[in-house]
């Protein structure tokens, strides 16, 4: 396939091209989406994937610790010198589903009970793939080589990190230049809208596991006893006052406990109380403080108290930050393909997290989201990503794939 004469060129060529792959694109996501699986072991995704990608030419490998599949695909546009290392983009979509009972009422609905497709990986799965065809046929115009990233385990079981360790980033022989990914959102914006923002685009998310050590006694004679519940009540309060009289406004921290358990019958004081929290933060500096500042301060009230405290600070994933030349450099893609209209920056990074941000803490890259509300839904009203009732229009598609191959066939280019 020849060179297209200009950068318009190569813009209509991918989206006739995309819109024309636009049905099976389809067809994959909704077989992904009737078999949705979670966690790291994804063996009917990847077996899709494998069969999918079978015969465009990449180089595949998959996982040993997780089954995710790594494909590259080796450009021939150019003869670089001997010894010049050529570039190398990597392309990142996950795979994985959630632990929800689908009440979508989709005809292509999740088959498998207790599972779904409610964050959109499948959409994610089935652009990558449109790309990977896309691509294959402008290996010729490829001054570099591509990785594709399909990976297992975003949804709390670190994937990322996962393939990092098995050696994502250096496949190619050469560490990526640049890195992208797409995540789509059942709300937030009107649908084709593509989304993101330079510097922190999510918040890092770390977790904590707090165990209040009392001694139980009878709800008649608490001074007879450890109350431990009282104690993490207080504990649960004072880190909300926390984040508001120790954490800058303008740098904020979000501190949210989803999990509290304790005793066994409503007058017996047990022995111990227990909380579990989610904990967001928009800087390494707040992410840092938070780590010293939580477990002194429930040290303090347990102490207060007479009781011990048991505080596990887990440490979970950076802040998914997108460099400012790649994000200007995606920007300019949409543009291109889509005209200025279609990309929307992000005024505030969002309080979600992403394991996509290891491998931007390794390359420059960018994060991009993709309204995918279906036409006619009020996104402010539409089900977010991770509701039983959350419906993502095939409509993007073909726009993703087509967006996913511009950015690598134009960052090899620029390399």
């Amino acid at each position: 396939m020849a060179l297209p004469a200009s950068s318009a060129d190569l813009t209509v060529a991918l989206r006739e091209d995309a819109a024309a792959l636009a049905g099976d694109i389809a067809d994959l996501r909704h077989r992904l989406h009737r078999e949705p699986e979670i966690g790291l072991d994804l063996p009917r995704t990847q077996e899709k994937v494998l069969t999918a990608l079978d015969g465009l030419g990449y180089e595949i490998s998959t996982g040993t610790d997780t089954t995710s599949v790594t494909a590259i695909l080796r450009g021939t546009a150019g003869t670089p010198d001997s010894g010049m290392q050529r570039p190398v983009v990597l392309l990142r979509g996950d795979m994985d589903a959630l632990p929800v009972q689908e009440k979508t009422g989709l005809e292509y609905a999740s088959e498998i009970p207790g599972a779904m497709h409610g964050c959109g990986h499948d959409l994610h799965t089935a652009m990558l793939v449109g790309a990977a065809t896309l691509l294959a046929t402008r290996r010729d115009q490829l001054g570099g080589d591509v990785v594709l990233m399909f990976q297992p385990g975003e949804e709390g079981f670190d994937g990322a990190g996962v393939m990092i360790r098995e050696g994502v980033l250096d496949a190619a022989g050469t560490r990526p230049d640049a890195a992208y990914a797409l995540h789509v959102m059942s709300a937030l914006s009107d649908s084709g809208a593509f989304l993101s923002r330079p510097g922190a685009v999510m918040s890092s998310s770390d977790g904590l596991v707090v165990t209040v050590h009392g001694a139980g006694g009878h709800g008649s004679a608490p001074f007879a006893a450890k109350d431990p519940v009282t104690v993490a009540a207080e504990m649960v309060m004072a880190l909300q006052s926390m984040v508001t009289r120790q954490f800058d406004v303008f740098d904020p921290v979000v501190i949210s406990v989803g999990m509290l358990q304790a005793g066994t019958k409503r007058n017996v004081i047990p022995d111990t109380a227990r909380f579990e929290a989610t904990i967001r933060s928009f800087s390494a500096e707040a992410k840092a403080r938070l780590k010293t500042s939580i477990p002194r301060l429930l040290g303090a009230i347990a102490q207060g108290h007479g009781l011990e405290v048991t505080v596990d600070y887990i440490e979970e994933y950076p802040l998914t930050l997108n460099d400012g030349a790649e994000s200007e450099f995606a920007r300019h893609a949409v543009d291109e393909l889509f005209g200025p209209e279609r990309y929307r920056e992000l005024a505030n990074p969002l309080a979600g997290s992403e394991d996509f941000s290891r491998v931007l803490a390794e390359v420059p890259g960018a994060f991009l989201f993709l309204s995918a509300v279906p036409e006619g839904t009020n996104s402010t009203e539409a089900a977010y990503n991770h509701s039983p009732f959350a419906v993502f229009d095939d409509a993007v598609l073909a726009d993703g794939s087509a967006l996913y191959a511009r950015l690598a066939l134009e960052r090899l280019a620029a390399a």
